[in-house]
C-alpha cells in the first residue's frame, strides 16, 4: 500500500477527532490540511506516516499544539444533536485533558499510544484522563430524581449521586410520587426502575416528565429485555440491575455529557 493510501484510510478518524478536539469542522479540517502539507514538504515526516495511525496523529497534535489557524466558521447545521453537544462540552475542558479524553475514548488508543502521540509519559495520560472527567463532572452538577421502589437500592443511588456531586431532587417509589416531585421541581435527571411499587410503570413516570421537557434519562432495571423490544423507542441509557457503581457512574457522566435523554443516531 502507498503511503497516500494508507494515510487516505487514516484520514476519516483524523477529522473526527480534530473536529472534537477544535470543536469545529471546518478549524478541524485546516489543521488536518495543515499536517498533511508539512508531511509533504517533510520527507522524513512522510517516511514516519507508513507506522499507522499513531505517526499521523502524533503529526496532528504537534502543529495542533504549536499553530493558530483562523478560519471561518460555517453554520451549515451539520453533524447531529450529539455531537454538537459533546463538542459544547468539550469546550469546557483544558487541552491537554481533552486530548488524553479524546484519544483513549472517541479514538480509542492505548494509554501507551496516547502518550505517544501527545509525546508525554504514559502515567501522565491516566492522570489526564481522570481530571477531564472530573471537569465534566464539576461543569454538569445537577437535580436528580431517583424513581425506584426498592428502599435500600434507592438509598445506594442517593449516596452514588451524592458523591459525584450532585442533589437530589426527590425520590419516587410510584408514578404519582414522581410526578409531585416533579410539580415542585423539575430535575436535570432522572434515575429510573421500570417496575414500581404499586403496579405503575417508571416508563409512564419517565414519559410524563419528558412532556414536559427533555431531561436525561438512566433506566436502571432486572428487566432490560421490556425495553429492548423494538417496538419504541428504545432508551440511549440502560443499566442493569444487579449493578456495579462504576456502571452508573460512567451512565451519569455520560447522559450529562450529551445533556439529552434524546437516542443517539
Amino acid at each position: 500500500m502507498s503511503i497516500g493510501a494508507e494515510v487516505a484510510a487514516h484520514l476519516p478518524y483524523l477529522r473526527r477527532y480534530a473536529r472534537a478536539l477544535t470543536g469545529s469542522q471546518n478549524t478541524g479540517d485546516a489543521f488536518v490540511k495543515a499536517t498533511l502539507e508539512a508531511a509533504l514538504a517533510d520527507k522524513a515526516l512522510a517516511d514516519s506516516l507508513r507506522g499507522g495511525r499513531v505517526p499521523l496523529y502524533a503529526a496532528f497534535n504537534k502543529l495542533w499544539a504549536s499553530a493558530y489557524l483562523e478560519v471561518a466558521e460555517e453554520g451549515d447545521g451539520s453533524g447531529g444533536f450529539h455531537e454538537f453537544a459533546a463538542q459544547d462540552q468539550l469546550r469546557k475542558i483544558t487541552p491537554l485533558n481533552r486530548q488524553a479524553l479524546l484519544l483513549t475514548t472517541v479514538e480509542d488508543f492505548s494509554p501507551a499510544e496516547a502518550a505517544r502521540i501527545m509525546d508525554i509519559d504514559e502515567d501522565d495520560i491516566d492522570q489526564l484522563v481522570r481530571e477531564a472527567i472530573e471537569e465534566i463532572d464539576r461543569e454538569n452538577a445537577t437535580n436528580v430524581l431517583i424513581i425506584e421502589d426498592e428502599p435500600l437500592i434507592s438509598m445506594q443511588l442517593e449516596d452514588l449521586v451524592r458523591s459525584l456531586g450532585h442533589d437530589i431532587c426527590g425520590t419516587a417509589a410510584t408514578r404519582t410520587q414522581a410526578q409531585k416531585v416533579v410539580a415542585e421541581e423539575m430535575p436535570g435527571l432522572v434515575l429510573a426502575d421500570i417496575q414500581l411499587a404499586d403496579g405503575s410503570s417508571g416508563l409512564d413516570a419517565v414519559d410524563d416528565i419528558l412532556t414536559i421537557g427533555n431531561v436525561p434519562v438512566i433506566f436502571i432495571t432486572a428487566y432490560p429485555e421490556r425495553l429492548l423490544t423494538g417496538d419504541r423507542p428504545e432508551p440511549t441509557y440502560l443499566v442493569t440491575k444487579p449493578f456495579q457503581e462504576s456502571t452508573v457512574r460512567a451512565a451519569i457522566s455520560q447522559a450529562l455529557f450529551f445533556g439529552s435523554g434524546r437516542p443517539l443516531g
